[in-house]
């Protein structure tokens, strides 16, 4: 290897450390935003059943805005013998160049058959 083709490989290096670090901030929000649908589905479904139990409304909310995450918005439908709650959260990138897209709103139902009496 002679010089010029050091300096090649430094330049080389130079331009492809950004992108591999975009990449990899990419792919770390991927995750966070996969481990943040999972949060959301606990949630909804944690309201639900206490819903189904005979739980305040406050108290099924506040477990699903807990379980969740800050932001989420819990709702709630009744009818046929069933509770159906939706819970909605939205998660804004994580800054950088993605920081321009917009955020990204993570939802789930979640059903759950009242009990006998309720």
């Amino acid at each position: 290897m002679n010089r010029r083709d050091r300096g090649a490989v430094t330049a080389e290096l130079a331009l492809g450390l950004p992108l591999l670090l975009g990449v990899t901030v990419a792919l770390v929000w991927l995750l966070a935003l996969a481990a943040g649908q999972v949060r959301v589905v606990d949630g909804a479904r944690e309201a639900a059943r206490a819903l189904a139990r005979g739980d305040p409304e406050a108290v099924a909310f506040a477990r699903a805005e807990r379980v969740s995450g800050p932001g989420s918005a819990v709702s709630v439908v009744r009818g046929g013998g069933e509770v159906t709650v939706t819970v909605r959260r939205p998660v804004s990138p994580p800054g950088g160049l993605l920081g321009r897209l917009p955020a990204v709103v993570l939802a789930a139902d979640a059903v759950a058959a009242t009990e006998a009496g309720r």
